[in-house]
């Protein structure tokens, strides 16, 4: 009896694994580890974070930095564990089971390290690098030099370290490719320059244009945000306007669905974990403001107005919370979404920009 005592509090405590997060200090190269609401540790030398992005994958954790550098931490022990620069500037990283693949701008090509970060291949494209995806045994990238979608396959069949060769590219495939998300089978990528989404069904290797309108007077869109601006949930797409205070709302097949008005010109938004609220950042003037809005009715649900530029949210995944990111007085807020109150300020946490949770496995 004590033995299944023991057993099951060991079980309950692998599967609900406290969350921990990795806060980008993009000033001084470094990320502010919280936990439990409150500031826990620092880890020093991250290089140039400046649009540093951090990632887990299973214990592992991973973070790209401006200036080319791809670097493997533990999460758990918070330390730096190897660090491999690729090239002078990378945009975008993806973590297998065997592998890390990174997109670069600047020595344009795509590198493909081992999981500590020793060089397998480099793959010369000649073009800057975006849009890296992993599909099943595919890797997928876009050109943004050569207007071209280049689709790699592992021969090896994720089995072990890669063998990639080049499986099919699509070319003329939109002015200036720049961002792009996977959604189950379907490869989505945008362009700067021309007034589409390029879509490559990845179990067809097909390709195709869709034209996404403003309204239902078909007003066509004019350029792109990043997709890691966007949010997505089952049915529904919701898409902040270029230069325009609203967000636009689509379903999975980007037929126009509602605009949402919103306080102003939106950068970011962030969907909660059931759904069922977006968070939306701003950007110039409107940069202190952040905003809730109910996802069923589009009304607004709060507005927040913080003392300084709001960089970043995450919803937490395990209590009813959401942590801001308020750059310019070092701190982040934690929010009740219950009560939508401010509830918590986490200070001394230095310059804050991306947030990203890890959960132990």
């Amino acid at each position: 009896m004590f033995k299944k005592i023991v057993l099951s509090a060991i079980l309950a405590s692998t599967l609900f694994a406290s969350e921990k997060l990795f806060v980008v200090e993009r000033e001084s190269s470094s990320l502010a580890i919280i936990e439990n609401d409150k500031f826990k540790n620092r880890i020093e030398n991250f290089r140039n974070m400046n649009h540093g992005v951090v990632k887990f994958y299973k214990n592992d954790g991973y973070a790209i930095s401006r200036d080319g550098y791809v670097i493997k931490f533990d999460p758990i022990g918070e330390k730096i564990l190897a660090e491999y620069k690729t090239s002078k500037s990378a945009i975008g990283f993806e973590i297998s089971d065997y592998f890390v693949a990174v997109a670069n701008y600047d020595d344009k090509s795509v590198d493909i390290l081992t999981k500590d970060l020793k060089p397998i291949k480099k793959i010369v494209t000649d073009s800057r690098n975006v849009g890296i995806k992993l599909y099943k045994n595919y890797m997928i990238f876009s050109q943004m030099d050569s207007d071209r979608i280049s689709v790699y396959k592992d021969l090896n069949e994720g089995k072990k370290e890669p063998n990639f060769v080049l499986e099919k590219e699509f070319k003329d495939v939109g002015e200036i490719p720049f961002d792009a998300m996977i959604q189950d089978e379907t490869y989505i990528m945008g362009f700067f320059n021309s007034p589409h989404f390029g879509v490559v069904d990845l179990n067809k290797m097909e390709y195709k244009k869709i034209d996404v309108f403003l309204d239902e007077k078909k007003q066509q869109v004019l350029k792109v945000p990043h997709f890691g601006f966007w949010s997505l949930s089952k049915n529904e797409t919701f898409i902040p306007a270029v230069g325009d205070n609203k967000v636009f709302v689509y379903d999975k097949n980007f037929k126009f669905l509602k605009t949402i008005e919103t306080k102003g010109m939106p950068v970011f938004t962030s969907l909660s974990p059931n759904k069922d609220f977006i968070a939306v950042t701003f950007s110039g003037e409107d940069f202190p403001y952040l905003q809730i809005f109910d996802t069923k009715t589009y009304k607004k649900v709060k507005e927040y107005k913080f003392d300084g530029k709001v960089l970043h949210v995450r919803w937490s995944n395990e209590k009813n919370e959401l942590y801001v990111s308020v750059n310019d007085t070092n701190k982040v807020e934690v929010l009740d979404t219950k009560t939508w109150e401010n509830i918590k300020i986490i200070n001394d946490i230095k310059k804050p920009s991306g947030i990203f949770i890890f959960e132990e496995r």
